[in-house]
């Protein structure tokens, strides 16, 4: 394995030591649910309150955390050339976004901005935000569909971005790619549908060098509804720490840990998922991945291979009980649920 950092050393997972014994659950008729038991309902609060959690909310590269447009005017915007005008002002705004906007191609957000939805219905239709060498940007409660290219990109080092409480389906890419040296990214309470890659970090095989050491992002309480890859399919980063999410009907894998990226899956809620995690992918070589306190429901088997860093060296967090995932994340993730 290549070395590590000094600073996270430390902080190894072993695949073999730390894998979890499964959970061997009785399926669900159906898709009823119960409704969420309390601490299912405190988590939903508590995500609605809170601030940029995971690598996003690290103090590193120059900033605290993440708090996107804060301190700046709070401006409403109804149509698109108004909403990219915002987007492409150097200083920071919070920009909530009232009604469906139509754009094309993938349009540029620059630092220190929040773009956030307001009520149950704001939309971003036909295209997608890029953030290409920007820092600190928050975006909450949009729809987004039908882009023509991704619906987000965060890329050439771009830092510090959440993505929260989102819902996304049918781009003609992917929904959210993460590549080119982007860093300290959160990606959090979203719902993915009705579209097959769904999330890459890490653009290609051939971009180790600008890649690794950075590729930090952490993904949960994700609802991954019937999307076929990419949950996310990861090149190079680590830690890329994947919790609390949902898996249901995906018909291709779940997660795929690549040319030696560094991948802990944890406490995640897997049903339906003929292959729920890989090491390597079609022509990528293997990443390292372990699985710790996951729930199976009719899938097959995790594939695991070596260690990696542990998430918690940069930040803390506290996990709901997988088994409870199936009622928490589709209650409370996507647009419209804050």
């Amino acid at each position: 394995m290549r070395n590590l950092p000094s600073l996270t050393r430390r902080g190894l997972l072993a695949g073999a030591a730390a894998t979890a014994a499964t959970a061997a659950l009785p399926a669900v008729a159906g898709h009823a649910r119960a409704a969420a038991p309390a601490s299912a309902r405190r988590s939903r609060a508590a995500a609605v309150a809170q601030g940029a959690d995971g690598f996003a909310g690290v103090p590193a590269l120059g900033l605290s955390g993440t708090t996107g447009g804060a301190g700046g005017p709070v401006v409403t915007v109804t149509d698109a050339e108004t909403f990219l005008d915002y987007c492409d002002r150097d200083a920071p705004y919070v920009i909530q976004v009232s009604g469906t906007l139509r754009i094309s191609s993938k349009q540029g957000v620059r630092s220190n901005k929040t773009i956030v939805g307001l009520g149950t219905d704001a939309e971003i239709t036909g295209g997608g935000l890029d953030m290409y060498r920007r820092q600190n940007v928050i975006i909450r409660n949009l729809r987004f569909t039908d882009a023509d290219d991704d619906s987000i990109s965060i890329q050439q080092s771009s830092h510090h971005i959440w993505i929260d409480h989102c819902t996304f389906s049918a781009g003609a890419d992917g929904l959210i790619d993460i590549v080119r040296g982007a860093d300290y990214v959160t990606v959090s309470w979203n719902h993915f549908h009705d579209h097959s890659k769904t999330m890459l970090i890490g653009h290609s095989d051939a971009n180790g060098s600008q890649d690794r050491g950075r590729l930090r992002v952490s993904f949960h309480h994700n609802f991954f509804d019937g999307t076929a890859q990419r949950h996310p399919r990861v090149r190079f980063g680590e830690p890329v720490h994947v919790y609390n999410n949902y898996y249901r009907n995906n018909t291709l894998y779940g997660v795929a840990s690549t040319e030696d990226a560094g991948v802990l899956v944890e406490g995640n809620y897997f049903e339906n998922v003929a292959h729920p995690i890989y090491s390597g992918y079609d022509a990528s070589g293997p990443g390292r991945v372990v699985e710790r306190n996951n729930v199976y429901v009719n899938c097959g088997k995790p594939e695991t291979l070596g260690t990696v860093i542990e998430p918690r060296t940069f930040y803390a967090y506290t996990l709901d009980a997988p088994a409870d995932l199936p009622a928490v994340v589709p209650a409370g993730a996507g647009a419209g649920r804050i």
